[in-house]
C-alpha cells in the first residue's frame, strides 16, 4: 500500500500546540497520513529514551519510520579521513533507525567536486560497500540504505548514477525525489510519459519487486538554469513543479507502492494530504 507522510515536523505540528517529535505519529494519525521522515540531516543526536519513545508511538499509530542521514555525507570523497566520517554518518543513522524501528535511511551522495562524473560514482560505490560491511560488523543491515537523486547539477545522484549506487548491494533502493529530478532536469520531467520513463528505467535495471516499495520525496521547488535546485516551495505557491497528478498516474500504472514523503517548506502535513488526495482520486 502506497503511503503518505511529512520529512520533518510541518508548522501546524507546531501551530496545535505539539512540542517534540515523539508527538508527530499522533500528529500524523490524527491527520490521516501515515508515514514520517525523522530528520538527522545536521548530525545524529537523538537520545535512546527518545528514540525508544518515537517507536512506540509509530507503533500505537501504524506509522512507517524512516531516517534522513547528515548532509555531511560525501560519497566521492578522496580523503581517507573524510571517507571514515562519511561512513561513521551513515552507521550513526542507521543504529538510530534500528532503535526508533525506522526501516529505511536516505543519503545524500554529495557533490562531484572536479572529479569526473564517472570515477565520482565508482567512488560512491565503493564507500557504500565499505558502509555496508560495517554495518554488519555492528548488526544493522537490515536497515535499508537509500542514495537519493539529488536537485543540483553539480552534485552526484542523477537517475543513472543512483541506479549505480543501489546496484552495490540487493538490499539497497533509491530514494526517488520527484522535485529533486524536476529541479536538476530543468523542469523537462512533469509529465506521464516523462515520468512513466523515468520509473520504467529504474525498474528494467533494478527490479519490479525491489522497486514496488521504493522510498520517495516530493516537493514543488524553484530551480535555476545554470545551477538546478535552487529551494523547496509550497503546493500553493503558483508557478513551480513537478506537479504530482501525472507522477500519481504513473505510479497506479506501474503498480507501485512507495513511501512517499512531502518536503514542501513548512506545509507538509498539508501537501501530503493533498497528494493522497489526488492518489485516491485516480481510478485503477
Amino acid at each position: 500500500m502506497i503511503k503518505f507522510g511529512t520529512g520533518g515536523n510541518p508548522n501546524d505540528f507546531y501551530d496545535k500546540k505539539y512540542k517534540a517529535s515523539e508527538q508527530m505519529p499522533k500528529y500524523l494519525n490524527e491527520m490521516g497520513l501515515d508515514a514520517y521522515e525523522y530528520e538527522c540531516s545536521r548530525g545524529v543526536r537523538i537520545s535512546d529514551k527518545k528514540a525508544e519513545e518515537i517507536k512506540n508511538q509509530a507503533i500505537k499509530y501504524n506509522i512507517s519510520l524512516s531516517v534522513h542521514s547528515p548532509y555531511y555525507i560525501s560519497l566521492s570523497t578522496q580523503e581517507e579521513e573524510k571517507k571514515i566520517k562519511s561512513i561513521k554518518y551513515i552507521i550513526d543513522t542507521m543504529i538510530a533507525a534500528k532503535k526508533m524501528g525506522a526501516t529505511k535511511i536516505v543519503v545524500h551522495a554529495g557533490s562531484v567536486m572536479n572529479l569526473d562524473r564517472e570515477f565520482a560514482v565508482k567512488s560512491a560505490c565503493l564507500l557504500l560497500e565499505r558502509a555496508y560491511m560495517e554495518a554488519e560488523n555492528v548488526g544493522v543491515s537490515d536497515i535499508i540504505i537509500c542514495p537519493e537523486t539529488m536537485g543540483k547539477i553539480n552534485q552526484l545522484g542523477n537517475t543513472k548514477e543512483i541506479v549505480e549506487m543501489c546496484l552495490v548491494n540487493d538490499s539497497f533502493l533509491p530514494t526517488i525525489d520527484f522535485g529533486h529530478l524536476y529541479s536538476r532536469e530543468l523542469g523537462r520531467l512533469n509529465s506521464e510519459y516523462e515520468w512513466e520513463k523515468e520509473l520504467s528505467f529504474y525498474i528494467e535495471k533494478l527490479g519490479y519487486e525491489r522497486m514496488k516499495h521504493f522510498h520517495a520525496h516530493f516537493s514543488k521547488m524553484e530551480y535555476t538554469l545554470n545551477g538546478g535546485e535552487k529551494r523547496h516551495v509550497t503546493f500553493d505557491d503558483e508557478g513551480y513543479g513537478p506537479d504530482f497528478m501525472p507522477v500519481a498516474k504513473v505510479l497506479k500504472k506501474l503498480k507501485l507502492e512507495p513511501v512517499i514523503i512531502c518536503e514542501s517548506a513548512g506545509t507538509q502535513s498539508f501537501d501530503a494530504l493533498k497528494m493522497k488526495e489526488i492518489y485516491n482520486s485516480i481510478d485503477k
